[in-house]
């Protein structure tokens, strides 16, 4: 990041302290070491713990939404889809790379210079231990790296050659790697990593890492070197000698740091200032070679490499001695004195400029550490919390309108089923009330031509021209098929007076229960009802007359009668006295038992009436004697022959003329006589059997068409039920991604303020 970028934030959280430069006053320790109420380092580590924090939050979130998208993605609502799931997958891996690089990232800062200028003395001064190899000449040989780890006692990794694993070496063997002197030592692009105790060196407990390299000076490499190991820097220290001027080496390895780097912050210490001590220059030359220093050194910061601005660059240059500030940290530590004699005039300036370097640094590469290793994360995790936020909205809405569609859905078919309940309450009334007048109707109809054709059974009975004899056997055979004869006709008769118009009645009661019960239901149960609706027209009446066994009681009376014999008058005679016996009505119902009390009535009646005759017929033979004597002596024997004559002649008339076909038809009369009484009997019965079976038709053309509507509403009711269990589920759905949506915009609001408050609010506006 830009090595000027300053927010009013940050200075407010930290307030700055200024050194030798002009600056206020500051509290010195006794080792030089400039103390402050709150190390700017701690900064970072705030920020660290915030980000991280923060990001442990959105994993959580994302691991929620990623749950919460895999129950829905399968439903029938089609809320989401397989890609919105690859798609939080893909957020779930960028948060835990996220995550590991926010674990890893440290803050560092890399020191470079030539050869012998004092680059391990100022990091061992900043440790305030002699950690790293020192001495005269070309001593570092390959990259070191000191950051600070849970261990009591140091550590140091060394890298295996073609591979990215390390050994742990003993600290101690430091000078035989990192020794440009050892025979051992690793070549100038290893990195050797030291792992120091963080409890013995406040920056490295606060998660900074120091690497010190070989000088720039020793290996025209210097691409590799920056592209290896100083790509993630923050800080970069030109470790410069007081004694001479910046080299041209130096200002060219730092033009390839700003190519690969957007603006590096880089602080230059003129080191080995204390020369400025030993001997006799004056004051003025003291100044003025400062002052030459200073010039050249702001002209490659501002001109040069344009990373800083004039002021800023006065802030980045500071003149130390850091074997003078180790020497004083490594006894202060100790706890014993500092010899003044291993010191020069002026020492405690020098001492107050490497502590004022130190403020600065923590200062810079805080605010620069929080801006490169956390704002890019903190712009990826805001991004990925809006797009899922998006997401999780869309899911809400289409929860939401998929759950007003469900309860109105749920509505309509709520009041379909209670209309299809009324209606079919009302209609079920209403048939029955329509088949019971269609029934009456036809039982009646029934009864008026059942009689008529009881009316006419002598012309049915006459059509009949099967051959007769008086035989018995042969008459038993003859009435079966008379039987047989007058049951079929009745039947056909009764028929084609009756069939077409009780079907049509049939048919137009169906067709108005069909219509108005399968308007009840859907298209498709409506075309599988009328499917299964009967033809009326296949319906045929069954009139069940059974004349075999109603009349199998017929005895006929075909022998010869003379109509003037005795028999014959005294039959007469009773006719006339029966007739004149009032005909009244029966006063109880003609049950069997009362038919039976009438016929035994009737049978007391006939004995009498044959005692009667018998007394009568004694005393008239008597009589009759009696006044055929008398007669024919007043009016003579030839009067009485004559007589006699006239009525033997109308025997003989009689006898002669009772042929079998006199038989015949005294036997139809007698059948048609005795036939008309049975079958009177039965007309209500064979009416009644034909209303029946018409009722029964049309009641199973309800009841059929009836129970499809039942199942249509018994297919409501579970409809309902499923409408109720969809409706509760998409009511969860909605909630849920309701909580995730607060969820992601509590999180982007936690973004926001950690923004804000550690990368400014210009840096805030620039991403909005």
């Amino acid at each position: 990041m830009s090595g000027d970028f300053h927010s009013e934030n940050w200075k407010r959280q930290n307030s700055r302290t200024e050194g030798a430069s002009g600056d206020g006053p500051r509290s010195l320790e006794a080792g030089g070491q400039l103390m402050s109420p709150k190390s700017p380092l701690k900064v970072f580590g705030e920020a660290k713990k915030k980000i991280n924090d923060i990001f442990t939050d959105i994993e959580k979130y994302i691991t929620d939404a990623k749950s919460f998208v895999s129950s829905i993605v399968n439903l029938e609502y089609e809320l989401t889809s397989t890609d919105d799931e690859e798609f939080i997958d893909e957020l779930c891996n960028r948060v835990c790379g996220i995550q590991e690089m926010l674990n890893r990232d440290r803050m560092k800062v890399a020191f470079f210079g030539r050869t012998s200028n004092g680059k391990s003395t100022v990091i061992n001064a900043m440790l305030k231990r002699r950690i790293l190899p020192t001495g005269m000449g070309h001593t570092t040989n390959c990259f070191l790296q000191v950051e600070g780890g849970t261990s009591d006692e140091g550590t140091m990794y060394e890298p295996i050659p073609d591979s990215n694993e390390e050994q742990v070496r003993s600290i101690e063997s430091i000078n035989q790697l990192a020794s440009a002197l050892s025979e051992v030592k690793l070549n100038e692009s290893s990195l050797l990593r030291i792992v120091w105790p963080q409890d013995k060196c406040n920056l490295l407990r606060d998660d900074v890492v120091l690497v010190d390299s070989p000088g720039i000076d020793v290996s025209p490499d210097l691409d590799k070197w920056i592209t290896k190991h100083c790509l993630d820097a923050d800080v970069f220290v030109l470790v410069a000698n007081a004694e001479s001027t910046l080299m041209q080496t130096e200002k060219n390895f730092f033009h390839k740091v700003s190519n690969m780097l957007s603006k590096p912050n880089i602080f230059i210490l003129q080191n080995r200032w204390d020369a400025s001590a030993r001997g006799t220059p004056s004051e003025e030359t003291i100044k003025l070679v400062k002052q030459q220093h200073l010039d050249r050194a702001k002209a490659f910061l501002v001109n040069e490499l344009g990373v800083v601005s004039k002021a800023e660059a006065e802030k980045r240059i500071f003149f130390v001695s850091a074997e003078e500030a180790l020497i004083a940290r490594v006894h202060q530590e100790a706890g014993t004195p500092t010899p003044t004699s291993a010191l020069s005039e002026g020492h405690q300036g020098r001492l107050f400029e490497f502590a004022t370097f130190e403020r600065r640094f923590e200062e810079c590469i805080s605010q620069s550490a929080v801006q490169t290793k956390f704002a890019q994360h903190a712009v990826n995790g805001k991004d990925m919390v809006v797009k899922l936020h998006k997401l999780i909205g869309i899911v809400r809405e289409s929860a939401v309108s998929c759950y007003e569609s469900k309860q109105q859905q749920r509505i309509d078919a709520a009041s379909q089923l209670d209309y299809v309940e009324k209606q079919l309450e009302l209609l079920t009334s209403d048939v029955r009330a329509k088949i019971d007048e269609v029934v009456l109707d036809i039982e009646k109809k029934v009864a008026s031509a059942f009689t008529d054709e009881i009316r006419r059974l002598s012309t049915l009975v006459d059509q009949f021209n099967r051959p007769f004899h008086p035989d018995n056997e042969i008459l038993l055979v003859y009435k079966q098929e008379l039987h047989k004869h007058v049951e079929d006709g009745l039947g056909q008769n009764l028929a084609k007076k009756l069939s077409e118009e009780i079907i049509r009645n049939l048919t137009h009661l169906q067709s108005e229960i069909t219509e108005r019960l399968t308007a009840l239901l859907s298209e498709e149960r409506r075309e599988t009802a009328k499917k299964f609706t009967p033809n009326s027209k296949d319906f045929g009446i069954l009139y069940r007359l059974d004349c075999r066994n109603l009349c199998r009681d017929f005895q006929e009376d075909i022998e010869f009668r003379f109509s003037l014999g005795l028999t014959s008058l005294f039959n007469r005679y009773l006719n006339k006295k029966f007739q004149r016996a009032p005909l009244l009505p029966p006063t109880t119902p003609l049950t069997p038992s009362n038919e039976k009390r009438l016929e035994m009535n009737e049978g007391i009646a006939i004995v009498q009436a044959l005692t009667h005759f018998t007394t009568l017929y004694s005393s008239t033979t008597i009589g009759v004697l009696a006044a055929a004597g008398f007669t024919a002596k007043a009016l003579g024997w030839r009067v009485m022959a004559v007589a006699a004559s006239v009525y033997g002649g109308i025997y003989m008339y009689e006898r002669l003329t009772w042929t079998r076909k006199a038989r015949e038809k005294a036997f139809k009369r007698q059948y048609v006589d005795y036939a008309s009484n049975k079958l009177r009997l039965i007309v209500d019965l064979t009416s009644s059997n034909c209303s029946h079976q018409v009722a029964t038709e049309l009641n199973g053309t309800y009841s059929r068409l009836a129970s499809h509507v039942t199942a249509a509403q018994q297919d409501m009711r579970h409809q309902l039920v499923a409408f109720d269990e969809q409706v509760k589920e998409l009511e969860i759905i909605g909630g849920q991604a309701k909580k995730l949506k607060h969820e992601a915009e509590f999180l982007d609001t936690s973004l926001t303020k950690f923004m804000k408050h550690y990368l400014g609010k210009d840096y805030l506006d620039s991403q909005l």
